[in-house]
Formats: C-alpha cells, structure tokens, sequence
C-alpha cells in the first residue's frame, strides 16, 4: 500500500535529483515529498545511498513501530539517528562536543563522558 514518503538531500548530484523527481515533488531545494510504494522508496533510496557522495541524505516513512515511522540515513550528517529502546532519537556526534572548551559545553556537563540522548 502507498504511503507518504519524506526525503532531505544536502549537496547530492544532479542525476539523483532527477531520479527523485520522477516520483516525488520538490516543495524546496532538497526536500521530496511523495506516496510510494514500499519496493519504489527501496529503489529511490538504493540510488541515493549509493551515490551520495559528499553530501547527505535522511528518509522518513511510516513504519509498524511505536513512532509510526522509520529513518534512514546517508551520508555524513552532524545529526545521527540513535535507537533507544526501540525509539528513534536524534543525537549530536559526540566528537563535537569533545573539541569544545569546558567554558562553552557548560559547567555541569563532563567532557569526557558519553554523550546520552
């Protein structure tokens, strides 16, 4: 059964927003919205993955979990999906943080620890 599909590109190659284009409409620069079938957004995002290059992409679609819904990622993001008990949470990588001063992470936060979502 169709179902709406949402995919975010940053810097992808032009071939790729072309295939993107034949099933999902553009609102904005990088942003696809679409009803696909689950085997057309498997193959959409086979293409996208595969050849994203430097730049990054995020699918979202409905899913049978607790949230509804499903991500997937490409790509080098600042942002990283983390499953926590089953739930998809969105997290920093933790490198960011390392590489900052104590002054501007805050006082209460331990550089060195892990970073917990």
């Amino acid at each position: 059964m169709p179902s709406v599909t949402v995919l975010a590109t940053t810097a992808v190659p032009d071939h790729v927003r072309g295939a993107l284009t034949r099933w999902m409409i553009e609102p904005m620069p990088g942003l696809y919205v679409g009803t696909l079938s689950a085997r057309v957004r498997d193959e959409l995002w086979s293409v996208v993955s595969d050849s994203i290059g430097a730049g990054a992409a995020v699918l979202v679609h409905p899913d049978s979990n607790e949230q509804g819904y499903a991500l997937r990622t490409a790509g080098e993001r600042r942002r990283i999906p983390v499953d926590f008990d089953g739930l998809s949470l969105v997290a920093f990588r933790p490198e960011e943080y390392t590489d900052m001063p104590r002054s501007d992470v805050g006082s209460s936060l331990d550089p060195s620890a892990e970073p917990s979502c």
